[in-house]
């Protein structure tokens, strides 16, 4: 079963409102859903799931699983956690749900923890968890809803940040057991030839998708340390450097004024010119075409 088939699988009778479906994200996939009163059946999870509710109502959800029952009124940015492996019971919902963010992990996240100095987790350590209160998790689902809601140009990234952030929050804070080694980190930012390597590869390769995952295997890192360091040495995210890059080659092509939009918008890594002049639109204060309109 697939990341984007589990939802689907386990809560037959609710209604999708947004999902990441055909965005090409790796290593989490997320839906937003909308739950009627309703009974859940049994079901045994293949990815773990992180379920936050982004309006709370005044009902409760009942729940089973792993040995444990609880019931939890459901309120705006309540979490549960429902690691891999532990077979679920029953689900009751007393009260219509109208905006439910779902977030489903594979393995991969919580497997490139176990390379890392300071964290070594399995999936399958987590524990079965209800009314979390959690500011971290909360601001990652919905930075990730924010990108299924509204594309940007390097949102892939981001996501793809997310997912391991997501992964080593709930490894430190709701595992059974976490081994931490005691190996120091030799630096906690990017040597020079590291960082020129990195930043060489985004230049050649805007126009193409680009993932931390590749970058990271440029520095010759695991995924999560690259993450850490490439901001403690740039000052901001893998997916936010890449971003303003992409930003400002469009400015430069729009300004050449010889590519159409749509053209350009391809180029940044946009799904569609839509989407491209949204964003354009958010970061400059005007729309492509007004700003090539503009330089002429």
């Amino acid at each position: 079963m697939s990341m984007y088939g589990h939802g689907e699988r386990k809560y037959p009778k609710s209604g999708v409102l947004l999902s990441s479906v055909g965005r090409g994200w790796s290593n989490i996939a997320a839906d937003l859903r909308a739950h009627p009163v309703c009974e859940v059946p049994p079901f045994t999870p293949v990815y773990t799931e992180v379920t936050i509710a982004i309006q709370g109502c005044s009902g409760l959800v009942r729940r089973t699983g792993g040995g444990e029952r609880q019931e939890t009124r459901s309120r705006a940015g309540k979490i549960w956690l429902s690691p891999a492996g532990i077979s679920m019971d029953e689900i009751c919902i007393t009260a219509p749900h109208a905006e439910v963010l779902h977030l489903y992990l594979p393995a991969q996240p919580f497997s490139s923890l176990e390379h890392d100095d300071l964290l070594r987790i399995r999936a399958h350590s987590l524990r079965y968890l209800a009314d979390i209160q959690d500011e971290l998790i909360r601001q990652i689902g919905l930075a990730i809803l924010s990108e299924m809601t509204s594309e940007t140009a390097a949102g892939r990234m981001l996501v793809e940040t997310s997912a391991l952030t997501l992964a080593a929050r709930l490894a430190h804070s709701y595992a059974e057991q976490v081994s931490i080694s005691s190996r120091r980190l030799r630096s906690h930012r990017l040597d020079e030839m590291r960082l020129r390597r990195v930043l060489d590869y985004i230049a050649q390769h805007l126009d193409e998708d680009i993932t931390v995952a590749q970058l990271a295997g440029v520095a010759c890192l695991s995924p999560f340390h690259f993450a850490r360091m490439f901001r403690a040495t740039i000052g901001i995210a893998p997916h936010r450097y890449v971003s303003q890059q992409r930003l400002e080659r469009a400015m430069v092509l729009l300004a050449a004024g010889k590519r159409p939009l749509s053209d350009i918008a391809l180029s940044c890594q946009f799904s569609s010119q839509a989407s491209f002049n949204r964003a354009f639109r958010r970061a400059t204060g005007v729309t492509p075409g007004e700003y090539r309109r503009d330089r002429r």
